[in-house]
C-alpha cells in the first residue's frame, strides 16, 4: 500500500497503511507494553477468571494482549489483524498460538457466541464513531457473554497525543463518549479505571 492511503478517506485503508508501516517498530514496542499486558491481566484475571474460557482478541497485532490472556490458562486463544505484516511478527513469536487474518469490522468468520470473552486493547479509539459501534456490535455478537475493551481514559501523555495525531485516531471522542456508547449496547458495564490512565471496559450481555 503506498503512502495515498495514509491520506485515504476509506478509514480501512489508512489504518492498513499505518499498522503495515510501523509492524517492523513492533519489537520495540512489545517489549514496553508487554509490562502493562502482565499487570493488566492480572487485575482482569481476578475480576473475570480466564481459565478454561475462550479468548477472541480483535486487533491482536502481534500478539501481545492475547500473549498476557494466555498465562492464564483459557481453553482457546485465537487472535484476528487486517495487518498482514504485523500477524507474521505474531506468527512468528508466538507459535503457540492461533492466528487469522480477519477485518475486526466484519467477524463472519465466526458464528453467533463463539467465544466466551471477545477483546480488543487499544483497538477502538482509533476508529470514528460509525467504524467503533459496527465494531461493538460484532463483538457482542460473537461472545457468549463478555466484551472486554482495554483502552484509553484518563489522562494521556504527550507522546500519546503526538502518536495519535499521526495515526488520525478518535482518541479524544472516545475518552469523552465509549462508556455512553457501552451502555448503548450492553446490558451491564463496568469500568475498572487503572493507574497508567487506561481502563478496562466490560460489557456483558
Amino acid at each position: 500500500m503506498g503512502l495515498k492511503h495514509y491520506f485515504s478517506k476509506d478509514e480501512d485503508k489508512k489504518a492498513k497503511f499505518i499498522f503495515n508501516f510501523i509492524a517492523p517498530l513492533y519489537g520495540i514496542i512489545d517489549r514496553s507494553i508487554s509490562k502493562e499486558y502482565k499487570k493488566v491481566s492480572k487485575i482482569l484475571d481476578i475480576e473475570i477468571p480466564i481459565r478454561n474460557k475462550s479468548i477472541l482478541d480483535i486487533g491482536t497485532g502481534t500478539g501481545s494482549w492475547l500473549v498476557a490472556l494466555n498465562e492464564y490458562d483459557p481453553s482457546m486463544a485465537v487472535g484476528v489483524d487486517f495487518s498482514k505484516k504485523m500477524l507474521e511478527h505474531a506468527k512468528l513469536n508466538h507459535p503457540e498460538l492461533e492466528f487469522k487474518l480477519v477485518n475486526g469490522g466484519n467477524l463472519k468468520a465466526f458464528t453467533d457466541d463463539s467465544f466466551d470473552i471477545v477483546t480488543a486493547s487499544y483497538v477502538l479509539h482509533g476508529m470514528k464513531y460509525e467504524k467503533r459501534m459496527q465494531l461493538l456490535t460484532e463483538m457482542k455478537r460473537v461472545s457468549k457473554k463478555y466484551v472486554i475493551v482495554h483502552d484509553f481514559n484518563g489522562r494521556t501523555s504527550p507522546i500519546i497525543h503526538i502518536l495519535e495525531f499521526f495515526e488520525r485516531s478518535d482518541y479524544i471522542n472516545f475518552k469523552k463518549d465509549f462508556s455512553n456508547e457501552l451502555e448503548s449496547i450492553f446490558e451491564q458495564i463496568k469500568i475498572i479505571k487503572l493507574k497508567s490512565g487506561n481502563a478496562i471496559y466490560i460489557g456483558t450481555s
